[in-house]
């Protein structure tokens, strides 16, 4: 299974992304699961304290590696574009509650058009890592799939927007969903996260068409209390659990 989430800012996409990750590892799978968001917090999410979060540094950030895998030089200003990088997902993460975290950071590339060496092998990761046959691999990205080329998109088993029972959270679907058919995607899923009651969900229910919509998570002040504690949702909340294992459930039945 290779997912990519989205969603803007605050929705809960981590939470989603975390947990999700931590159910596929409690039943023995081996899960990759790839921080692609400049607001990188799915390690604390994971179960980190913010201390072993502050200490890792980003794949984004390792330029002598960059160098090293592209080529790249002072005095050579081309570098490889398809560098060898199949050992690096293994290599650079760190193992949390039976989950591999690879942070990946961003690249500020100086304005469009701007390739760096970084930039490269970022991308070339991300590539890999849909290659990975029996592995799980969750994307937790930023409310957009900038970071996945055509090629890499085209081979990911779901697309996920996490958003709010709210109007500005389902345009932020709607733009989603263009952007993904651009590189290619015609399947976009969501998940409702921050419920509160059916008028909510009825609310949800008319504007997102039914066969896109995975579930619901209901707000839940345990979660809340959670992220206030530094804590894993996995291992605060039994009801966000259990829902969003029910959410699980849906895509691997649409996997399968």
């Amino acid at each position: 299974m290779k997912v990519a989430i989205t969603g803007k800012g605050g929705v809960g996409k981590t939470t989603f992304a975390s947990t999700l990750c931590r159910l596929y590892a409690a039943e023995g799978r081996t899960v990759l699961a790839a921080d692609v968001d400049p607001d990188a917090n799915l390690g604390l999410a994971l179960g980190l304290t913010e201390e072993e979060v502050n200490a890792i540094v980003p794949v984004s950030k390792m330029k002598e590696l960059a160098k090293e895998r592209t080529g790249a030089n002072a005095s050579n200003t081309f570098f490889k574009l398809n560098p060898e990088v199949s050992d690096l997902p293994d290599k650079l993460s760190r193992d949390v509650n039976g989950v591999k975290l690879l942070v990946m950071g961003t690249v500020d590339t100086g304005g469009s058009g701007c390739v760096c060496p970084e930039h490269v092998m970022l991308k070339a990761i991300l590539s890999k890592l849909v290659f990975r046959k029996d592995d799980v691999v969750v994307m937790d990205m930023e409310a957009g799939l900038e970071h996945l080329g055509r090629g890499t998109a085209s081979l990911m088993d779901q697309f996920v927007v996490v958003i709010e029972p709210g109007a500005r959270s389902i345009q932020t679907y709607a733009r989603i969903k263009e952007l993904a058919k651009d590189i290619g995607v015609t399947q976009v899923r969501v998940v409702a996260n921050k419920v509160r009651d059916e008028r909510d969900e009825e609310f949800l229910r008319q504007r997102i068409p039914e066969e896109d919509l995975l579930g619901f998570i209901h707000y839940n002040a345990d979660v809340i209390e959670a992220d206030r504690n530094g804590q894993s949702p996995f291992d605060y909340s039994d009801k966000a659990v259990e829902e969003i294992r029910a959410i699980k459930d849906k895509m691997d039945a649409q996997h399968k």
